[in-house]
């Protein structure tokens, strides 16, 4: 429950705000960037919301804030279940909220497929989450994109028996994984999802690629409202800069998708001829 006594002062008046106990995640300007925006070392309400597609916007923000530090002066009630929340209809992947502090805030994801149901790094283990993803079917695998995004991944996988991938170069932080990747070599998990190792941001990273269509990122690769493209996090990049510049220079040669799915960063569906001549072009400005 957010803290009105540490109400930040930068703040737009009025009912919605954010606590000075915010760590700057950045998860509910990527949710509602319209209300939520910067400043100094902290998100804070920037506008307050005026319609009711501002007003789930800012309540979706609030149920995922990882220090739940968005509330409101009036303690409105929250409204009811609003995650998991399916990204587009009727394509089965869905943002999961209740994002970890232990991930600094790292958006997971779940899909639901016939064949085998995935999650994506990890949120906070919790009832709200527990019930709806058993009525979905449970978990069958679970995929670590890189090391600072496991948070409860353990406990998700205890509870549904499932498999949990990793890349070797990770696997300190998720020594429970089941299943290990290796180098840059690619992973067939099933007929429709790939892994394909990207060094960079951690020595670990890989990214999945579902159905040449969902690519989840991780920290690896994400869009930006603000540069109105894909970007990639240099002041954030753990290990090597000139190698996630190859990883993601491969990942182009590679494949195509049509959405991309980060932990950190804006999510953003295009076409994939598009998507990839972004790609291409951050590669280039990342060489440069």
């Amino acid at each position: 429950m957010a803290r009105l006594d540490l109400r930040h002062p930068d703040n737009a008046t009025g009912d919605w705000y954010v606590d000075e106990r915010c760590i700057d995640c950045g998860t509910c300007r990527e949710l509602s960037p319209a209300q939520f925006g910067t400043t100094y070392d902290q998100s804070v309400v920037i506008r307050q919301p005026g319609t009711t597609a501002d007003e789930i916007e800012a309540w979706l923000a609030a149920q995922a804030c990882p220090t739940q530090s968005i509330g409101t002066e009036s303690h409105r009630r929250r409204p009811g279940r609003l995650f998991p929340r399916e990204i587009a209809p009727d394509t089965g992947v869905f943002d999961l909220g209740y994002c970890s502090p232990d991930s600094f805030g790292a958006t997971s994801w779940f899909v639901r497929r016939p064949g085998a149901n995935l999650l994506v790094d990890s949120p906070r283990f919790t009832g709200a989450l527990v019930g709806p993803l058993t009525e979905l079917g449970g978990i069958d695998q679970v995929l670590l994109t890189h090391r600072d995004d496991v948070a409860d991944a353990d406990r998700w996988a205890a509870a549904f028996g499932a498999r949990v991938w990793i890349h070797e170069d990770d696997y300190a932080a998720a020594p429970f994984a089941t299943d290990v990747l290796h180098g840059l070599d690619e992973v067939e998990i099933t007929p429709d999802l790939v892994a394909v190792p990207t060094p960079g941001h951690t020595r670990g990273s890989a990214v999945f690629l579902l159905e040449q269509t969902y690519l989840f990122t991780g920290d690896s690769l994400a869009w930006s409202y603000d540069r109105d493209d894909l970007i990639a996090f240099r002041s954030a990049c753990w290990y090597s800069w000139s190698v996630q510049t190859e990883s993601l220079a491969r990942l182009a040669d590679g494949h195509r998708f049509a959405w991309v799915l980060p932990g950190h960063g804006a999510r953003v569906t295009d076409d994939p001829f598009d998507l990839h001549r972004r790609l291409v072009g951050l590669v280039e400005r990342m060489r440069r």
